[in-house]
């Protein structure tokens, strides 16, 4: 039986760089991957409560190629999670990762991690942790904060087996589908990429990278600016946005521009997307100097880099709903579980929960809480494990942190 550790929250007032359970208890994974099976018959056309297909969350979503967009929701309120929380750590999954940046869970409770820098795609057994190499992506230049970036699993896993992977090239940031086929032998299991979008502009920072499905069956990617502040406030340019596309990389109908797969724009460096039980959209943004920010996200609004940083009230602008300074937030991924909405942080080495109203408001209905600072040191992912636990991801082998013994590694966490 695995310890659990009650980490109290950090007593830091709300303010960059880039800046499992498997507590042991036998039967975890057996459960998971009954509730992944159910989700893939739902996906496959089993009727929900609701008379539709469910999502990944179990939220019932339109079929893919809906017009529908997750950001108007007729959902009833959430019920408004508790003002203070708190973080169990479980137990460590895994360790000695290289380089880990994106997380995506398999049916089953597996997990699959990304390399940044190594390029690679490990397979973690959800139960034992234990890692097996999928492949390698060809074709990733990994330099400064590009390589290979987010992942992502279909909705249709279980009929196509393809896997969704944000990188970086030598001319450029992309999105690629890959089948992969576990029949094959360990490091050979990927398929060759299919790219559905390409010419998302790169840099040696900002170039952005998380990706996921939304409520919609939707793939959304964020997007950064690469250091040339401008192009966040071009409309025509893939960089400093947040997009949507079908999962083919077409413009979805419903985009603020029909033949665009540009959703909202005057981001910095978009690290983190998740959803609500609204299937409202929230993405974490690397601020420069002053404010780090987490934002409630609507199509066709401009976020304001680089005219505003931050909450300046300024028309034209949305302004973030909280914001941290830059030394104790530098956000990453972003994950919804239990009402509130968790927050990776890098330079602030710490994880933040932000309490959400669950009502058509968009402010936080209490203070965010820091937990784990200085612990695990930089903290680069996390993903919704189910119910009250969480993936969380260190970030300490990217060429900024300070490696400890075993570092990288991957943590469950239990959380209220």
């Amino acid at each position: 039986m695995f310890a659990v550790e009650r980490i109290g929250p950090v007593q830091t007032p709300a303010a960059h760089e880039e800046r499992k359970v498997h507590n042991g208890r036998k039967g975890r994974k057996g459960v998971m991957a009954a509730l992944a099976a159910a989700s893939l018959l739902l996906s496959a056309g089993c009727a929900s409560e609701d008379g539709g297909p469910a999502s990944s969350d179990g939220s019932p979503t339109p079929p893919a190629g809906s017009a529908s967009s997750p950001a108007a929701s007729s959902s009833p309120p959430a019920e408004r999670p508790p003002a203070k929380g708190s973080v169990d750590v479980v137990s460590t999954l895994t360790e000695k990762l290289s380089s880990p940046w994106g997380l995506a869970p398999l049916p089953g409770g597996d997990l699959l991690v990304a390399s940044r820098d190594d390029a690679t795609i490990t397979r973690i057994d959800g139960e034992s942790g234990k890692k097996t190499e999928v492949g390698t992506v060809p074709g990733v230049s990994p330099a400064g904060e590009g390589g290979l970036l987010g992942l992502a699993v279909a909705p249709t896993y279980g009929a196509d087996h393809l896997v969704y992977a944000y990188f970086t090239t030598e001319s450029d940031n992309r999105i690629a589908r890959l089948q992969y086929d576990e029949s094959k032998p360990a490091g050979q299991q990927l398929g060759a990429p299919d790219t559905i979008l390409r010419g998302i502009p790169k840099g040696f920072v900002h170039n952005g990278g998380r990706i996921a499905f939304g409520p919609d069956r939707m793939l959304y990617a964020g997007t950064g600016e690469t250091g040339d502040t401008g192009l966040a406030q071009d409309e025509k340019s893939l960089a400093g946005k947040i997009l949507r596309m079908t999962p083919d990389g077409e413009p979805v109908h419903g985009n603020p521009s029909a033949d665009s797969v540009v959703y909202s724009w005057g981001h910095r460096n978009v690290q983190g997307l998740a959803w609500d039980k609204q299937k409202r959209l929230w993405a974490s943004e690397f601020g420069q100097d002053t404010w780090d920010e987490l934002n409630a996200i609507e199509p066709g609004k401009n976020y304001g880099w680089p005219e505003v940083e931050g909450e300046k009230g300024e028309a034209g602008y949305v302004d973030p709903v909280a914001q941290w300074k830059t030394s104790e937030a530098s956000p990453s991924g972003i994950a919804y579980a239990q009402g509130s909405i968790w927050m990776a942080g890098l330079r602030g080495e710490r994880l933040w929960r932000i309490p959400l109203s669950g009502t058509p408001g968009q402010e936080p209905s209490a203070a965010p809480q820091a937990f784990l600072e200085g612990k695990y040191g930089r903290l680069r992912t996390v993903v919704a494990a189910g119910g009250d636990t969480l993936w969380l991801v260190t970030g300490n082998t990217d060429g900024r942190g300070t490696p400890k013994q075993g570092d990288d590694r991957i943590l469950l966490l239990k959380v209220r």
